[in-house]
């Protein structure tokens, strides 16, 4: 079995071409860099063989980590990308395809 993750579904086709503000991707991309070394170091305390609750402690504030990830992402799409694709004609399949989007996130 491979250590590296695998994707489990298709990927979801969107209505629109999303264009994103520079300045939000930026603050996206910092936050999954310090979750990034976070999930790191819950590696090395596994490694070290720290309790169990104080790793699962961490697993935990990365889990929480991540959620706030995927709101800024969401809000941002439905400010943004959802109201781009209505303006275009495109809005039935932008709704459909964040509704695919959400049902796999909260599974």
């Amino acid at each position: 079995m491979s250590s590296e993750l695998q994707p489990t579904a298709l990927p979801i086709e969107s209505a629109v071409h999303h264009h994103h503000d520079p300045a939000h991707i930026k603050v996206l991309v910092d936050r999954l860099a310090r979750i990034e070394g976070h999930v790191r170091g819950i590696s090395n305390m596994v490694r070290e063989d720290r309790p169990c609750p104080e790793v699962l402690v961490q697993i935990s504030a990365v889990r929480a980590a991540l959620t706030q990830v995927a709101r800024l992402i969401l809000k941002e799409h439905l400010s943004d990308c959802i109201v781009h694709a209505v303006n275009n004609g495109g809005g039935l399949a932008e709704i459909q395809a964040l509704n695919q989007a959400i049902d796999r996130f909260l599974d």
